[in-house]
C-alpha cells in the first residue's frame, strides 16, 4: 500500500525507489519459486497458469469462409500436397534441389565414365532426351499464353470492364488501349491535309450529299 503522506513529502523519490525495489524483489522471489529447468541457453522458469482473465482489445478474428474449391475438396476428401523443393539423393546421400542447378533433373550430367553399348553414343542420347524435354515444355508455353489471354478477355467482358473484379495474388494488371489525340496547337498544314482527306473520302466525284453520321465517325477515329 502506498502512503499518500510520503508521496507529497520531500523524501518522495526515495520512497518510490524503495517501494519499486521491494515490489520487484517480491516478483523475482515468486518467479524462482516455480519449477526451474536448466538448458544450454540458461535457466528457464515454467510459469503457472494465469489466474486473472485480461480482456482482449479487439474481438477474436473470424475464420475465413471456404472458397468453392475448398468446399468441394473437403466434401470429396481431396488434400493438397505441395512438392518439396529438396529431395534426398540416394546415390550421393545428400539433399539436392528437385529442379534447376545441381538438381535431380541433371542426373548423370557430371559422369566422366559411361558404359557404352556397341555403336551407341550415350552423351548424344542424354542430350537428345534433354532436348526433347525442353521442346515439350516450350510447346506448352503457347497454350498457357492463350489461356492467359482468354482469362483477361473474360475479365474485360464485364459491365465495369474488369475494374471491380476480384484480383488474384500475382495476377498481372489489365492494360487497356489508349487513344492518341492530335495536339490542339500544332502544324496547320498537316491539319488542313487531314481535313481534306476526310472530305475527299466522304464526298466523291458524283456524290453531292454529305453523310453527317459518316463524317462524325471519320473525325472521331
Amino acid at each position: 500500500m502506498i502512503h499518500k503522506d510520503l508521496l507529497i513529502s520531500n523524501t518522495a523519490d526515495e520512497y518510490l525507489k524503495e517501494y519499486t525495489r521491494d515490489g520487484t524483489q517480491l516478483l523475482i522471489n515468486q518467479i524462482f519459486q516455480s519449477s526451474l529447468n536448466s538448458s544450454e541457453s540458461g535457466i528457464a522458469v515454467t510459469l503457472p497458469d494465469p489466474i486473472t482473465a485480461i480482456p482482449r482489445e479487439k474481438p477474436i478474428p473470424k475464420p475465413k469462409p471456404l472458397t468453392r474449391w475448398e468446399k468441394f475438396a473437403k466434401a470429396k476428401g481431396i488434400h493438397h500436397r505441395k512438392k518439396d523443393k529438396l529431395i534426398f539423393d540416394k546415390n550421393t546421400g545428400e539433399w539436392v534441389p528437385r529442379w534447376g542447378y545441381k538438381g535431380t533433373n541433371h542426373d548423370g550430367a557430371d559422369d566422366w565414365l559411361i558404359p557404352v553399348p556397341d555403336n551407341t553414343d550415350q552423351f548424344a542420347n542424354r542430350r537428345e532426351v534433354k532436348k526433347q524435354r525442353i521442346s515439350k515444355n516450350e510447346a506448352r508455353h503457347p497454350l498457357k499464353e492463350e489461356l492467359q489471354k482468354t482469362i483477361l478477355m473474360s475479365k474485360t467482358s464485364t459491365a465495369s470492364n474488369g475494374k471491380f473484379d476480384k484480383v488474384l495474388e500475382g495476377e498481372p494488371k489489365i492494360k487497356g488501349v489508349k487513344r492518341k489525340f492530335e495536339p490542339n496547337v500544332g502544324d496547320t498544314k498537316k491539319e488542313k491535309e487531314t481535313n481534306l482527306n476526310i472530305l475527299n473520302k466522304l464526298i466523291g466525284k458524283n456524290d453531292s450529299v454529305l453523310n453527317v453520321r459518316k463524317a462524325i465517325t471519320k473525325i472521331n477515329q
